[in-house]
């Protein structure tokens, strides 16, 4: 939907599908009224969550407070910025100080932090209106708690969400935000955006403040947005970066004018394809959607680059395993003091973590370091790499809802497949929405940048956009 000075209250009915930068534009010209579109999605969330259950916490006095805020500051004169008066929300790992912050754990339920996460902060400097706390896996591990609210795909119900940002997933694409942001340390951005026919971008790890957000794994966890479209992302990843005191992991480089950098050819721009990587046992329907893609953007003259990856054989493994040992450590305080309080798939990711040996933890830090510097070393000619976002179709939901040791053989080493080694890499990447399945269910791929390159990608991301149309598909709700 394109902004222009006919948009009016009279189209709130319709607003919720507008991408998060056409709405910012229309409240700085106020054709929108923060105020107005904020009613509309309380009323939106109301009407359409009590099935879906994106929503662990909708917070209407805050966000009707920040709206009126925003809508005073305007009318002064003063403009923060393309998420002036946008109604967003929030992985509820995201620590808030007006309302609990759960980390989809029941232990957790009713914690309130005396100090808002870095990014949250950010958030409301930028003007963005904090519709609530979006629903999520037990601790940002593959399942939902039972006692928590377990949120539907919007596109179908029975099919999978995608983990850990799952209500992130299900509210940005159901129209219940205009952008959100999750947390991803196997592929909890990506997976949900590939889901729920997202962009999501992973960041360089450290490009993002960490601080008030919860750990799954520290060395792993990136946090970042997950919107409807590139302009969108750029929006908020511009909002949240940068180096804080408060997070000594962050880097100190300076954030480049992402939105700035949207525009413009991508002619030249090289492309790595290591064609057995990607095609080899991969889903017909996906390398269908993956060869599309490719004539897609060799259209607007990238150029695609033979390249062959190290095996991928035993990342699955070894990510298991520093992620494990890492999640041992953040949850040292509760378990297994209060282990009757936790859900049966992050006492399994706890108990693995607890069982390692220190060589077998040695192991995997060593095997990490090599496959960095051989991924660094074989893609140094390239500028971006092309991987699916999951190499299957979307499976049924019920498969994450038992521990890994009791679903199908390898079924989360082959949903991680294309995601867990860029959280080890710590490269960024950005997800994007390619097609849909026989089923009409989403499907997407990944473009995987060079460390703190993240606008390449996402000038990348917008040039397919801007030629494509599967980012304006929403689900019929």
């Amino acid at each position: 939907m394109n902004v222009n000075t006919t948009v009016t209250a009279d189209t709130l009915d319709d607003v919720h599908y507008m991408s998060l930068t056409d709405l910012g534009e229309a409240i700085r010209t106020r054709a929108i009224s923060p105020v107005e579109v904020t009613e509309a999605m309380l009323s939106r969330i109301e009407a359409v969550d009590g099935e879906l259950k994106s929503y662990l916490t909708v917070l209407p006095d805050h966000a009707r407070a920040a709206a009126q805020t925003a809508q005073a500051e305007l009318d002064a004169g003063l403009w923060r910025g393309p998420l002036h008066g946008v109604p967003i929300a929030v992985k509820d790992l995201c620590e808030t100080t007006y309302a609990p912050t759960s980390a989809g754990m029941k232990i957790h339920a009713e914690y309130i932090a005396e100090q808002d996460s870095t990014v949250v902060s950010r958030l409301d400097k930028a003007g963005a209106v904090m519709l609530g706390k979006l629903t999520m896996t037990e601790g940002a591990m593959s399942g939902h708690h039972p006692d928590m609210k377990t949120p539907l795909n919007p596109w179908k119900a029975s099919a999978w969400t995608g983990a850990s940002s799952s209500g992130s997933g299900a509210a940005t694409a159901a129209g219940l935000c205009f952008g959100s942001l999750g947390s991803d340390t196997g592929g909890s951005i990506r997976l949900p955006s590939t889901a729920c026919g997202l962009t999501g971008v992973k960041p360089t790890w450290g490009r993002v403040s960490r601080a008030g957000v919860f750990a799954l794994a520290d060395s792993l966890d990136h946090v970042g947005p997950m919107c409807r479209t590139a302009s969108d992302a750029a929006a908020m990843l511009a909002t949240i970066a940068g180096p804080d005191p408060r997070d000594p992991t962050t880097l100190t480089a300076p954030v480049p004018d992402y939105m700035g950098a949207l525009g413009g050819s991508i002619a030249g721009l090289r492309i790595g394809l290591d064609e057995e990587y990607v095609f080899g046992g991969t889903d017909p329907q996906v390398a269908a959607m993956m060869r599309d893609t490719i004539e897609v953007l060799t259209d607007l003259g990238a150029v695609f680059v033979p390249i062959s990856f190290p095996s991928m054989a035993d990342i699955s493994p070894n990510w298991i395993a520093i992620c494990t040992a890492e999640c041992a450590a953040a949850h040292k305080d509760t378990y297994p003091r209060r282990n009757n309080e936790y859900g049966p798939m992050l006492t399994w990711v706890i108990e693995t973590g607890l069982a390692l040996t220190p060589v077998q933890l040695a192991e995997a830090l060593q095997y990490r370091l090599k496959i960095c510097g051989a991924i660094a070393r074989d893609t140094d000619g390239v500028d971006v790499l092309l991987v699916p976002g999951i190499g299957c179709t979307l499976m049924d939901a019920d498969v994450w809802a038992v521990p890994p040791d009791q679903q199908p053989a390898d079924t989360l080493g082959q949903i991680i497949r294309y995601t867990a080694v860029f959280d080890m890499t710590g490269q960024p990447t950005i997800s994007l929405n390619g097609g849909v399945d026989a089923a009409g269910l989403p499907m997407g791929f990944q473009l995987v940048g060079k460390h703190l390159d993240e606008a390449t990608l996402l000038k990348a991301g917008h040039a397919f956009q801007s030629v494509t149309g599967w980012h304006t598909q929403h689900p019929s709700l």
